[in-house]
């Protein structure tokens, strides 16, 4: 059988933003302009679209665009691994899965039934805005407390509790007519570097990898998983050359062979440094195909692509089977996909029962430490963040920043290099910290512990809360005073930040809310 470049392009999935107009892109280096964009789908034939940015009623529009666009239906996928609202607001923004692992520390099966109706609620909003695709969940064990990319995006650091807990996630999206994926194989969890930067080398033995790093991805093949995606990490025990992306012996021998994996084989984006920085686009194209993937995310030039594919065919480099059964795959879990929805369903964003279960996971996750509540008092209402520029959960009304200030407290939003400028004010410190792609580390710098270690010691603090990050919660709660009101919360959307201060200050429970409050 004849292999065309047209039939080639179902193995590619491009970036595009979600916006529907060019000048709104927020990332124009890997997301293309419209016309680029329609040229790829209509002409390349290209497979399916990642989505970033937007609202979700804007989005729900750009679903429609793409697959109208399009010769055959489109996988539409995006990394919502915390919910429809992490990336399009107006959806449900859930804490993230790690905070699960902290109710299952407690109530395992709690937890589980958690994990089930998030999965659930997940896959219904991106359905109603034509996303078929969940580039979620996270399956890796974040057994480095040091992992910059990973951390609080895993569901724990018990090889068992993930596997579990990811599991029930994957059986709430499979209710519906959409398609989940375990990321990161072989796991990305015992790492210090993050991929999208430089290229993660694991030291670890076979023996090890398969205790710690695997059982989740059984469990995930187990329950029938939609997709698999691989991580751009060098793993000498089983490839001392390839990154496990580009490795046969990991992609085709373990995964397919070994685990028995049946559904789709999807690389993690081809622009990252991790891989990008080490070979072509068009070897990395080549290699990932030749190691056993179904498909390409975010091939740098997706012509290029495909071409290198196609000539690889024709010198016999590659199998014409292999691709053959890779078409076959993505067209069997394509039609399993429910047709595009004609019309935005609002309803089915941000429900009641969303934001209930938004509320449960994060009450029974929190922690909190020493005499509370906290009596106000004169003082400063210290709010520090990571990136002041990319803090779209604080604003003036965000409960962080507005409960303190109808306290009498004066606000002081800071980067952590301006803290030290005067800490000699009676304080109540708030730190938003997670980890997350593109940082370079979770935890706290050298600089910003030697900060913290003097604002300690000078007593003036009233209390702490610390958003996102339990690695950095921990160091706190080593060298706090017993006498320090303390809280820990996963998560830093409104709704957090709103249990958390009612907790501190003991202020009234909850009221109802209108329902757009809480959807940054």
């Amino acid at each position: 059988m004849d292999i065309s470049r047209e039939e080639l392009g179902q193995m590619i999935v491009v970036r595009a933003s979600g916006h529907l107009l060019d000048h709104q892109r927020e990332y124009p280096h890997w997301e293309s302009p419209e016309a680029t964009l329609r040229d790829w789908i209509e002409n390349l034939n290209v497979g399916g679209v990642i989505l970033l940015g937007a609202s979700a009623v804007e989005v729900s529009q750009r679903t429609r665009q793409l697959q109208r666009w399009s010769k055959h239906r489109l996988l539409i996928a995006a990394d919502i691994e915390e919910g429809l609202g992490q990336r399009f607001s107006g959806g449900t923004h859930f804490p993230p899965p790690m905070s699960l692992a902290a109710i299952a520390a407690k109530d395992e099966l709690k937890a589980i039934a958690l994990a089930k109706q998030m999965g659930l609620i997940v896959a219904e909003e991106a359905l109603a805005i034509g996303i078929n695709w969940l580039l979620a969940p996270v399956v890796d064990v974040n057994n480095n407390p040091n992992n910059p990319v990973i951390n609080v995006r895993a569901f724990g650091s018990c090889s068992s509790v993930v596997s579990k807990l990811t599991r029930a996630f994957i059986e709430g999206v499979q209710a519906f007519p959409a398609l989940a994926s375990a990321k990161h194989f072989p796991g990305h969890g015992d790492t210090a570097i993050d991929s999208h930067l430089e290229l993660p080398t694991i030291e670890q033995d076979i023996e090890r990898l398969m205790r710690l790093e695997i059982p989740p991805f059984i469990s995930a093949i187990s329950a029938e998983v939609a997709s698999i995606m691989t991580a751009h990490l060098l793993i000498p025990a089983w490839d001392q050359k390839n990154p496990a992306t580009l490795s046969r012996a990991i992609i085709t021998e373990l995964l397919r062979k070994k685990l028995g994996f049946q559904g789709l084989i999807v690389t993690d984006a081809l622009i990252m440094g991790g891989i990008s920085k080490y070979y072509s686009p068009a070897e990395i194209a080549l290699k990932a195909v030749e190691a056993g993937v179904d498909i390409l995310l975010m091939p740098e030039d997706p012509h290029l692509a495909i071409d290198s594919i196609y000539q690889a065919l024709e010198t016999g480099r590659l199998d014409s089977q292999q691709i053959e059964q890779s078409l076959k795959r993505i067209a069997r879990y394509k039609a399993k996909l429910s047709a595009p929805s004609q019309e935005l369903v609002t309803s089915k964003l941000y429900k009641e029962e969303s934001k209930s279960l938004c509320q449960d996971i994060l009450v029974h996750s929190m922690t909190q430490n020493g005499p509370i509540p906290l009596i106000p008092s004169l003082g400063e209402n210290v709010v520090v963040v990571d990136d002041l520029l990319n803090c779209p959960f604080l604003t003036n009304n965000s409960a962080a920043i507005a409960i303190p200030t109808s306290l009498g407290y004066q606000l002081k939003l800071i980067d952590l290099s301006s803290l030290s400028e005067d800490l000699t004010k009676s304080i109540i410190l708030q730190v938003f910290i997670r980890g997350n792609p593109f940082k370079g580390q979770a935890g706290l710098s050298l600089y910003a512990q030697q900060v913290y270690t003097k604002l300690i010691s000078t007593g003036n603090l009233q209390a702490v809360v610390i958003y996102g990050s339990p690695y950095v919660a921990d160091w706190f709660i080593e060298r706090l005073s017993s006498k320090v009101p303390f809280i820990f919360t996963y998560g830093q959307e409104r709704l957090a930040q709103e249990i958390a201060l009612n907790k501190l200050f003991a202020l009234t429970e909850l009221k109802p809310v209108n329902k757009d409050e809480f959807t940054d």
